[in-house]
């Protein structure tokens, strides 16, 4: 099967991808989402093209240092200097509250091959804002400051440090705060999600705070949030005056928005990843969940997709309901084969 725009190519027998040559400098930035963007998401979408970065599920890090299996199982990159199959780099992401432990952390991670530490202070689940860690912190500007810092200390100059925040936990009052803590202690950019803890997912993101917060710093800061289409992309970056911009569930809905942003820049008109492409990269990505976790979660993974896709592919939403009561790997596996045999 042909894609079209050659950006993929897939037969029943092998999949391999020829990349579009992205010209552009304007980075596209995969964002790090819990239990959704790990190692097999970023594979997948990284190899369709598109994506100039990519950042780690968050590592939870309290009361000691980690060995070296935990950083490589959330980041198998780590096996690849960092990078994903198709060559594109990965930030590894670290969560937690005490400096020196974030810092003693980040300086194992990089000893293993980590090549860039990302800080998160915008998670806004509630189990880990309960332990102190992620949107909570935003709270405490000064806290902020002092795990940027340690972490700036603990890990060579060359080696990036950056954070992702949103704009507060209840409110935005200390959003230029927590902003300018994070670059006056070191860290050599910001990534900043446009909503408070409170806010959510909820419409709309606040574009109009990043340009607050990109007066107010002097390091490079990006954009997040809200971003879904062509449409979006170019509004935010108005709004937001950011040059780069990360993405999270626009991407997981429709995996080729990247690859068609680029192409649109570029004054293309690309075409769009059909139904029959996707449920191709469906299989595929059932193969590497096997290879990463526990057969009874890989289902919920491939559901968890479909739902997400739902938005971008009105077919995804009726095979979900008939994968409703599929538990086994092999069930899965022959249902998405029937899926396409019948196409």
């Amino acid at each position: 099967m042909q894609i079209g725009a050659g950006i993929l190519f897939i037969s029943m027998d092998e999949i391999s991808i020829e990349r579009i040559d992205d010209r552009v400098n304007l980075k596209i930035i995969l964002a790090p989402m819990e239990g959704v963007v790990d190692a097999p998401m970023r594979e997948i979408l990284t190899r369709i093209g598109g994506i100039d970065q990519c950042v780690t599920e968050f590592i939870r890090v309290s009361e000691r240092v980690l060995p070296a299996k935990v950083f490589r199982r959330i980041s198998p990159e780590l096996f690849n200097d960092s990078r994903t199959s198709s060559g594109t780099p990965v930030t590894l992401q670290l969560l937690g509250s005490d400096p020196r432990i974030l810092a003693g952390n980040a300086r194992k991670a990089v000893s293993i091959g980590a090549r860039g530490i990302d800080l998160n202070f915008g998670c806004p689940a509630r189990t880990v804002n309960k332990s102190r860690g992620g949107a909570i912190l935003l709270n405490e500007p000064e806290l902020v400051h002092q795990i940027v810092w340690w972490v700036r200390q603990a890990v060579p100059a060359h080696i990036p440090v950056t954070a992702k925040m949103r704009l507060g936990f209840n409110d935005k009052s200390r959003a230029l705060d927590n902003a300018a803590a994070i670059a006056d202690a070191g860290a050599c950019g910001l990534t900043v999600h446009a909503r408070t803890k409170e806010e959510g997912y909820r419409p709309p993101a606040h574009w109009e705070w990043i340009a607050r917060i990109r007066e107010q710093v002097a390091i490079p800061v990006t954009a997040n949030g809200e971003v879904w289409n062509w449409q979006d992309y170019q509004r935010c970056r108005e709004v937001s005056g950011c040059d780069d911009v990360m993405i999270g569930r626009g991407l997981v809905a429709a995996p080729d928005l990247g690859l068609r942003i680029k192409a649109w820049q570029r004054g293309d008109d690309p075409d769009h990843l059909s139904w029959p492409e996707m449920l191709l990269l469906l299989q595929q990505f059932l193969e590497m969940v096997e290879q990463q976790l526990a057969p009874k979660y890989v289902h919920g993974r491939i559901k968890q997709w479909l739902k997400m896709m739902s938005r971008e592919y009105p077919e995804a939403m009726p095979m979900l309901q008939q994968m409703r009561t599929l538990k086994q790997v092999a069930e899965v596996r022959q249902f998405l084969q029937q899926a396409v045999e019948s196409l």
